[in-house]
């Protein structure tokens, strides 16, 4: 393989280790949001630091799971280039 292929590889092999490494720590955030949201779902509905809370891991939730579709998308887009 020439060097510029083999560079070529390489980065891509780099860069699906940071996909995938990347992938599963928004997983592990999405599992810890979805835990606080579910634990306040518990808390006073009207208290309103309870109520901002919510809105925030809301937004974080839903910003992590784009990224996560995104990464998911790349992912794809890596393994086509590959084959």
């Amino acid at each position: 393989m020439s060097k510029d292929l083999s560079d070529v590889s390489e980065n891509i092999n780099i860069d699906q280790k940071l996909i995938e490494e990347g992938t599963e720590q928004l997983r592990n955030e999405i599992e810890i949001l979805e835990t606080w949201l579910n634990e306040l779902s518990k808390s006073d509905e009207n208290d309103t630091e309870v109520i901002a809370a919510r809105k925030s891991y809301n937004d974080m939730l839903r910003s992590r799971k784009e990224m996560l579709s995104s990464l998911a998308k790349q992912s794809n887009l890596q393994a086509v280039i590959t084959e």
